[in-house]
């Protein structure tokens, strides 16, 4: 495995991030195409829970704690219930940016991390620690694909024009 480039993609990601998200009307962060589907503002505070309390906890506990119960997470349910329609959306993304360096500091300064520790989760069945660790990586190709096309939607309604002529979605 190729830690080194999953570590540098995380932080290319920052970057990436940061130019998607950065400097948005509120009129584009609050937007939703439908009730159901999720707000910038809604994604960016799931990516920051995401960050703290997923990604970078659960590659820490199976590298350490492999054999204790694994903390719950509800990154569904912590819409609703961390409200998250009504967060600062400045505020958040800079949270998000600021953990996504210190997981990166974290992740260089890991000596010999045995990727291959296992944990027994309840759902899951075993997983390892290089698991997490790569999904972390696919999590963030997912959100960015998400935010680009809730952009693209944003931009198609918000003017009330075709984008035919810009090519298929």
């Amino acid at each position: 495995m190729h830690t080194n480039h999953i570590i540098a993609e995380l932080k290319r990601n920052k970057k990436v991030f940061k130019d998607l998200l950065n400097n948005l009307s509120e009129d584009l962060y609050s937007w939703k195409q439908s009730p159901e589907k999720w707000s910038l503002l809604e994604i960016v505070c799931h990516l920051l829970d995401e960050e703290r309390e997923d990604f970078r906890a659960r590659v820490q506990h199976v590298l350490e704690t492999p054999d204790l119960p694994m903390p719950g997470i509800d990154p569904a349910g912590w819409v609703i219930e961390r409200n998250y329609a009504e967060k600062n959306y400045e505020a958040t993304l800079q949270a998000f940016l600021a953990e996504r360096e210190k997981s990166i500091n974290w992740l260089h300064d890991l000596e010999d991390p045995e990727w291959g520790n296992t944990h027994e989760h309840p759902r899951m069945g075993t997983v390892t620690a290089k698991m997490f660790f790569i999904n972390w990586l696919a999590h963030d190709y997912l959100h960015i694909r998400q935010i680009t096309k809730l952009k693209y939607d944003f931009l198609q309604q918000s003017n009330h024009a075709s984008l035919d002529y810009a090519g298929n979605w």
